[in-house]
C-alpha cells in the first residue's frame, strides 16, 4: 500500500509561510498532478513527501506509516527533477544502476534491474553511450530509468519536462503516462502546466499562494473534466482553461443579465455583488442588433484550427474562441455576443467562491 496522506501539514522558511492547514489523501496506485503557479508551494509539498524538507507542522504519511521525521532513503520514494543530475562520466547503464550500486546490491541484480527499466523506457540501444551523446528527451528517460530501478512505492516528478522544447515535452508526456500503465505506483506529478495537468491527471489538485488562497493552499482536488466544467471558485475557474474565463460583473435585480439577454434568475438567497464567468469556447458571435452583449471586435488571433476573436464590450474586453473555420470574425466589425444557455458560472465577488450551481 502506498496511500499518502497529508494531515493539517505546514511549511515555514524562517517567519515566512509557505504551505499551511494541508489536507490531502493519494489513493494507492493513483496519478495526481499538482498544479498552480509560481510560490504556491506544490514543489515544497513533494520535498516533504521526499523527506527533502521538514514540515513545520501536521504529520505525511505513507502507507498508513507516518514518514514525518523520517530520512528520505528510509521512505522507499523516487523523485525525478526537472534537471536531469545525470554523472557526465558514467554510462547510460551505470547512471540508471547507481543507487543499486550505493545500496550495495549485486552486480548480477544490478544489471537485471537495469536491463528491465531500459526495456520499460526504449534505452537498451544506448546503455553503453554517456549523458553528452544523448538528446533532452533520452537524458530526462534515463532520469526516470534511475528512478524505476529502485521499485519505489511513490514516484515523484518535480517538472520533469520544463526543460526540453515543445515537441519533446508532448513526446515526453506520453512516455511518463505509458509508463503508468506499465508500473503502477503511486505518482505526484507537479507542474505549472495547465495542459499537462489536464491531459495527464487522473485528478488534479489546484494549489494557490497563501496570499492570493486567503490563508490556505489548496483550492480544489478532482478530476479534469470536473474541475474545468464546475470550479469552486474563481482562482481554478481563471487558473485552469486558455484562454482564461471571462468575467463579467453582475448588476442588481432578480434575473442575471447578459447584455440585452436574461439568462435566469439569481440563486435563491443571494443578493451580493455577482461575476458571471464563461469561457470562451461557450459564447457565440452573432450580428450587431441581435440579443446579447453588443460589442465590436478588436483583434482577431488565428491560429490554423481556431481564432481566438477579441471583442470590445460595455462589461470589458470578452474573448471569443471559433472553432468554426467557416466562420471568418474581421477586426472593427459590430457584433452581439450570446453564451452557452446553460454554460456559465457564478461566483461571489466579495469571496470568489462559486455561487449556485
Amino acid at each position: 500500500m502506498a496511500e499518502i496522506e497529508f494531515k493539517s501539514v505546514a511549511k515555514s522558511f524562517d517567519k515566512v509561510g509557505v504551505i499551511a492547514g494541508l489536507d490531502l489523501r493519494v489513493q494507492d496506485g493513483e496519478f495526481i498532478v499538482f498544479v498552480g503557479p509560481s510560490g504556491c508551494g506544490k514543489s515544497t509539498a513533494l520535498r516533504m513527501i521526499a523527506g527533502l524538507e521538514e514540515t513545520t507542522a501536521g504529520d505525511i504519511q505513507i502507507g498508513g506509516r507516518s514518514v514525518t521525521g523520517l530520512a528520505p532513503s528510509d521512505r522507499n520514494v523516487a523523485m525525478v527533477f526537472q534537471s536531469y543530475a545525470l554523472y557526465p562520466h558514467m554510462t547510460v547503464a551505470g547512471n540508471i544502476g547507481f543507487p543499486l550500486k550505493m545500496a550495495g546490491r549485486p552486480a548480477a541484480e544490478i544489471a537485471l534491474r537495469v536491463k528491465e527499466a531500459a526495456d520499460v523506457l526504449d534505452l537498451g540501444p544506448y546503455l553503453g553511450r554517456r549523458p553528452a551523446q544523448l538528446s533532452g528527451g533520452q537524458r530526462q528517460r534515463v532520469a526516470l530509468g534511475r528512478a524505476i530501478v529502485r521499485h519505489p512505492d511513490v514516484f515523484l516528478f518535480d517538472e520533469p519536462l520544463s526543460n526540453l522544447d515543445a515537441d519533446l515535452r508532448v513526446s515526453m508526456r506520453g512516455e511518463i503516462m505509458r509508463l503508468r500503465e506499465r508500473i503502477r505506483a503511486t505518482m505526484i506529478y507537479v507542474t505549472h502546466d495547465q495542459t499537462e495537468a489536464m491531459t495527464m491527471g487522473d485528478r488534479i489538485a489546484v494549489f494557490a499562494p497563501l496570499k492570493d488562497g486567503h490563508g490556505r493552499n489548496l483550492m480544489q482536488v478532482g478530476r479534469p473534466e470536473e474541475l474545468y466544467e464546475r470550479p469552486a471558485n474563481l482562482f481554478v475557474a481563471r487558473f485552469l482553461g486558455s484562454p482564461k474565463m471571462n468575467l463579467i460583473e453582475v448588476g442588481e435585480g432578480e434575473m442575471l443579465p447578459f447584455g440585452t439577454m436574461d439568462l435566469g434568475p439569481r440563486p435563491d438567497g443571494h443578493h451580493g455583488a455577482l461575476l458571471l464567468g464563461v469561457r470562451p469556447e461557450d459564447i457565440r458571435i452573432a450580428g450587431a442588433g441581435t440579443p446579447g452583449l453588443a460589442g465590436r471586435i478588436r483583434l482577431v488571433e488565428a491560429l490554423g484550427a481556431e481564432y481566438y476573436v477579441h471583442v470590445e464590450t460595455e462589461a470589458g474586453e470578452l474573448i471569443v474562441r471559433v472553432m468554426d473555420k467557416r466562420l471568418r470574425p474581421v477586426s472593427g466589425e459590430a457584433v452581439a455576443l450570446q453564451p452557452a444557455s446553460t454554460a456559465f458560472h457564478l461566483f461571489d465577488k466579495a469571496t470568489g467562491s462559486r455561487v449556485g450551481g
